[in-house]
């Protein structure tokens, strides 16, 4: 059957270009929250965003070959458009329900993002198809495409400085919804001689459920992190870093990021005390420290113990985490108020580009950085990066990192401890550096690392701690140099940037843990 003309008009001609460049945006937006959710709850970020491009463009190429087999392209986009509002504006909340409930996401995520790319493949096809139909010749395929690219750089900009900060992830998923029933909307519209009655009634209905939605995206929030989190939800807030969450249950606060656990109240100074005071104790000087990470202040507190501190220099990559540890009464009693301590200077940034950038030097260096689980986050844990270090110490200074878990990630963490050997001595040119591997129990994270550095390690290594400390004394650090025969070393390559091992060792272990 041949399909009826469309009478052409500028207004349907420049509506069509114009509904390219809109669902361009929303096509755009949908596969960047697949890929912030999936590097959220699937860790591994590279990962996950190099697995959502791909299979997000591959399913675009079958749906760009399926719409072939649309006959009538006007009705057979409007349709498009209603399963992308659908699909892909209830993504989020279906994916934060579904992972709420059963703990688990990746099927559910994977079959959406294909949805969601085979409908959005069509697009380009049927809008051409529609254009010539209506006998507008001169907005070819060319000009199609033109639009659509520019659509999908007005999406990546806007994804990390508008969207997530101001809308966050579940209600960016129903806004863009409602925008792509809103084009059906007005197709519908302009087009309305060519629509039938049962398009129009399948729109209204998911229109009014993407706007409910939308309006109860609070409420809906509310409800999928009362599942998520054991306790009550006191804070919770998406920035363009990562998803911030404060719980409480009477006395006890917690902090997720990406709702993975970065402290609790009750037995933080487990993890805390053995991070800052044997570097402390054991450095000749420290009136100047810097801090990388440990936007939460609690590093900054242990270091406050030290009355010859002078200046403390903090390097936290998300402003958001050191306004709220800084500015939320009940959380700055959390750190004994310590960023707001005028020897403290806050810098939000990139920890590498700060320390390449630095010409300061400083007596002690205290790395408190999230674990190596992609290589964005492995560079900080590379020899490159460590080298960069010990050219910020002075010549007496040390320095400590995090290290992971020497008992479910017992190759990562030699492979830090194998790294910081391996790192140029600056001070000593063809020597190794001074490494004390040593490990602390923390119930929230169970058995974990730390690795101490410096070019020249004090002979006596019986380190005088401050009073009134809650778990550290002389024999536990002692105790905490000793590794047990699961826990002891291993053979493990030196992370660098060229072959990062860390991130495979990391994963490994967790994955054999935990998956």
């Amino acid at each position: 059957m041949t399909t009826p003309p469309i009478p052409a008009s500028r207004a349907r001609e420049a509506w069509l270009l114009a509904a390219t460049f809109l669902v361009a945006v929303a096509g755009l937006i949908y596969e960047l929250i697949a890929a912030t959710l999936s590097s959220y709850l699937l860790g591994d970020s590279i990962r996950q965003f190099s697995l959502v491009i791909g299979i997000f463009l591959s399913a675009m190429g079958v749906g760009a070959y399926l719409s072939r087999f649309v006959a009538q392209p006007l009705p057979g986009f409007i349709w498009a458009q209603i399963l992308l509002g659908v699909v892909g504006g209830f993504m989020a909340p279906a994916l934060f329900f579904h992972y709420a409930l059963l703990g688990s996401v990746a099927a559910p995520l994977y079959t959406m993002l294909i949805a969601v790319g085979v409908l959005s493949g069509m697009e380009i096809p049927l809008i051409t198809r529609a254009l010539e139909a209506i006998g507008a010749f001169e907005n070819r395929f060319e000009n199609v495409l033109s639009v659509d690219y520019v659509g999908a750089l007005v999406a990546s900009v806007c994804f990390p400085l508008l969207v997530i900060p101001h809308l966050g992830l579940m209600s960016a998923s129903l806004a863009f919804g409602v925008l792509n029933l809103l084009v059906a909307g007005l197709s519908i519209w302009l087009f309305r001689e060519h629509v039938t009655r049962i398009i129009f009634a399948v729109w209204a209905v998911a229109l009014v459920g993407a706007i409910a939605g939308l309006v109860q995206s609070e409420r809906l929030v509310a409800i999928t992190e009362a599942q998520l989190f054991e306790d009550d939800v006191i804070l919770t807030e998406a920035t363009p870093y990562q998803q911030i969450t404060v719980t409480r249950y009477r006395d006890r606060t917690r902090l997720f990021l990406n709702h993975s656990i970065q402290f609790d109240s009750l037995d933080e100074h487990r993890y805390h005390e053995p991070l800052v005071h044997p570097v402390m104790a054991l450095a000749p000087r420290r009136n100047n420290v810097l801090i990388l990470g440990g936007g939460d202040g609690m590093a900054v507190r242990e270091v406050l113990k030290y009355e010859d501190v002078e200046t403390i220099t903090l390097v936290d990559l998300d402003p958001r985490v050191t306004e709220i540890f800084r500015d939320h009464e009940d959380l700055a009693a959390l750190n004994a108020q310590s960023l707001s301590d005028p020897r403290v200077s806050i810098q939000n940034g990139d920890a590498w580009l700060f320390v390449e950038g630095s010409e300061q030097v400083f007596d002690v260096i205290i790395v408190d950085l999230p674990d190596p689980k992609n290589v964005a986050l492995s560079k900080l844990y590379s020899r490159q990066f460590y080298g960069l270090l010990m050219e910020r110490l002075t010549a007496q200074g040390l320095m400590v990192t995090q290290a992971g878990s020497p008992f479910f990630a017992r190759q990562a963490f030699w492979s830090v401890v194998t790294t910081l050997e391996t790192t140029r001595n600056p001070q000593g040119p063809g020597k190794e550096l001074g490494v004390i591997p040593y490990h602390s129990y923390v119930p929230s994270f169970g058995e974990w690392g730390f690795v101490l550095a410096g070019a020249h390690l004090p002979a006596d290594r019986t380190p005088a701690f401050p009073e009134g400390l809650k778990y550290l004394n002389p024999e536990v650090w002692k105790a905490a140099q000793i590794f047990g025969a699961d826990t002891d070393r291993v053979e493990a390559e030196p992370n660098t940037m060229q072959s990062h091992p860390l991130v495979a060792y990391y994963l490994d272990g967790w994955d054999y843990w935990f998956r």
